[in-house]
């Protein structure tokens, strides 16, 4: 089996130079923003750009590569105006990815900011169905698991199920992103064997395994159960080595495109980190 692995890259430069990157690392899946992650403006995107791109994608002949929303997003809040200008912009971003030929928009659900975690749901539930719209089959709109800090949504199976359940999405337009920091922050115990195993088990059983479509493949820089999203390099966090050489020889993870966000600074980036999972994976 072709294991998939890639990063987030910059699109700097156009879109074609984000596949560039994402070779360069030794990726053969990966992620982008779309737009500037922290406004809510977005440049310009001719159907000429968006042609040559699918282009060139089809071209290289690998993938998935995921759009990762707008920071800013925030289905979960209680501002009318605010959660208007979220529900506008992941359409925008979705009627983008659909442009450039790309295959899922990931999204974190957002938080309630002290409205309470039922009205929270609720407002994901109608921001979800007002979304609807702009899914069609080519480009899935997938909900990632959060840390939990503060009042953030998500951080369970239990909720993420509801939000499916309840809402008028079906899992041939939607589905989720696991990211290894944030279950294993939110209180999963991960890294151990048994422990992966059970959560493996309560996704499948909840939501369906084979409705999880990437995996954002991070250490985490702090304990389990700590809520706190910060990223570490692979096996330099407190999932550790052995946690993430469990993780990565899953078989029911190591099947999915595996997409880093880890830490880039003057002693290593993503190509290193790419290299260690190699290192970690068994044959």
């Amino acid at each position: 089996m072709e294991i998939k692995i890639g990063a987030h890259v910059s699109i700097s430069g156009g879109f074609i130079k984000a596949l560039d990157r994402e070779e360069k690392l030794g990726g053969n899946c990966g992620q982008v923003f779309v737009h500037s992650p922290r406004v809510w403006k977005f440049g310009k995107l001719s159907e000429k750009e968006a042609r040559n791109f699918r282009e060139e994608y089809n071209k290289r002949g690998w993938g998935p590569i995921l759009v990762h929303s707008n920071y800013l997003i925030n289905l979960a809040t209680p501002k009318p105006d605010l959660f208007k200008r979220s529900v506008e912009t992941l359409k925008e971003e979705l009627r983008r990815a659909k442009m450039l030929g790309m295959e899922y928009v990931v999204f974190h659900p957002g938080s309630h900011t002290g409205s309470g975690e039922e009205k929270g749901i609720q407002s994901i539930i109608q921001g979800l169905n007002m979304v609807k719209e702009v899914i069609d089959d080519n480009t899935k709109l997938l909900l990632e698991n959060t840390a939990g800090k503060g009042t953030s949504l998500g951080k369970n199976v239990d909720q993420l199920s509801q939000m499916f359940e309840k809402s008028k999405l079906t899992f041939d337009e939607a589905g989720v992103c696991i990211d290894t920091c944030h279950a294993f922050s939110a209180g999963y115990n991960i890294h151990t064997e048994k422990g992966l195993d059970d959560f493996v088990e309560e996704f499948d059983s909840k939501i369906g395994w084979d409705n999880v479509k990437a995996i954002h493949l991070n250490d985490s820089k702090y304990s389990q159960g700590s809520e706190k999203d910060e990223h570490a390099h692979i096996g330099e966090g407190k999932i550790g080595e052995q946690g993430m050489e469990n993780i990565v020889n899953h078989p029911r993870i190591k099947e999915k495109p595996l997409i880093l966000e880890t830490p880039v600074d003057k002693e290593k980036g993503y190509r290193e980190n790419i290299e260690k999972v190699a290192d970690l994976m068994k044959n």
